[in-house]
């Protein structure tokens, strides 16, 4: 189960897009009425949508083609790789695993079954990524200096469970694997992914703030320095589970100008670009706004259709490649910051 479903209900036609649909054919759960729950709670009640009371079933019907994995994050792994033995095209949820190697593992098994594998980005796909991209790397801004990016949220951590996924380390706890991948996503997108770049790998510097009430990590942040190509970038990323995200959550400063992402990141509505003149003082500004039917999840679900439809394994815009590199970041800032994972969590190390 998981949000990007719902989404999978809009007429593709309300964002344009004529080319691929979506039909939601199964929900597995822990059990039948819980999946049946999910079905008449967010799916309208369609009746033509089963309900399985384990995920096995859902891998084994003749009908799935494509797996959405949203378990908890250290399940991941496994779920993942229960799909790909089945056969079956898989979109993962971020953090797509616990660490690389688990990661590396998937995408073995995905090469041997020969079925697509991606990991749910969603934010890589919404159309203001794309026009912040065009934009980005068009030039007119001149090259990226300096990223800095957050994404926190207050979850009232004295008073929920220690058993709450934002606070059991069996579940990946902590803000890093949970809150982690959406300004990390941003520094991807604008300096890794620049042309200048040349998909080179950063240099990685993490910190961490343990919470004493389970040990999972707090406040972390991270450091990425571009400097082994052309650019010569640093993106500085943060997250916590006990503050509020800042607005605006992502300010990219470039030679010649500044863009800021409009909160929150994982799905920001408007951004602004401001140019500046030959003197460094501002010459324009252009804001953006963007709206569509949807949480913004389809996107994502539109890049899986067409990939498969054109027998590709992976996505260009979210490849191998770049969950590889996300999961490189984690399990040094991990280690920098002596955060590790219950003994049997990680499958693969």
């Amino acid at each position: 189960m998981g949000s990007v479903q719902p989404d999978l209900l809009v007429d593709p036609k309300t964002r344009n897009v004529n080319d691929v649909a979506h039909k939601i054919v199964a929900v597995g759960s822990r059990s039948v009425d819980k999946a049946q729950q999910f079905i008449d709670t967010s799916l309208g009640g369609d009746k033509t949508i089963k309900a399985f009371g384990s995920y096995a079933e859902v891998y084994n019907d003749a009908d799935v083609d494509v797996i959405y994995v949203a378990t908890p994050h250290t399940y991941h792994y496994e779920n993942s790789l229960d799909a790909i033995k089945a056969k079956k095209h898989v979109l993962c949820e971020k953090p797509v695993t616990s660490n690389r190697a688990e990661l590396q593992s998937l995408l073995d098994a995905a090469k041997e079954n020969d079925i697509f594998f991606m990991e749910a980005m969603w934010t890589r796909f919404q159309p203001l990524s794309l026009e912040f991209k065009k934009i980005s790397d068009s030039g007119q801004l001149g090259l990226p200096i300096s990223v800095h990016a957050d994404l926190s949220g207050n979850f009232d951590i004295h008073n929920i469970p220690n058993t709450h996924r934002i606070l059991d380390p069996k579940l990946g706890g902590g803000a890093l694997l949970d809150l982690g991948p959406y300004p990390l996503v941003w520094a991807i997108m604008a300096l890794y992914e620049a042309p200048a770049n040349g998909a080179t790998n950063p240099t990685i510097t993490g910190s961490i703030l343990k919470t004493p009430i389970t040990g999972v990590d707090c406040n972390t942040s991270f450091t990425l320095n571009f400097s082994q190509s052309k650019l010569a970038a640093q993106a500085v990323l943060s997250c916590s589970i006990n503050t509020d995200a800042l607005d605006p959550g992502v300010t990219i400063r470039y030679e010649k100008g500044t863009i800021k992402i409009a909160s929150p990141i994982y799905v920001p509505k408007s951004f602004v670009v401001q140019y500046l003149d030959e003197h460094g003082a501002l010459a324009k500004e252009e804001k953006k706004f963007f709206e569509y039917v949807g949480r913004g999840m389809h996107f994502q679900a539109d890049e899986v259709a067409r990939c498969i439809r054109d027998g590709k394994k992976e996505s260009t815009l979210w490849s191998h490649e770049k969950s590889l590199l996300e999961m490189l970041i984690f399990d040094e800032v991990r280690k920098q910051g002596g955060y590790e994972l219950p003994p049997g969590v990680e499958k693969v190390v």
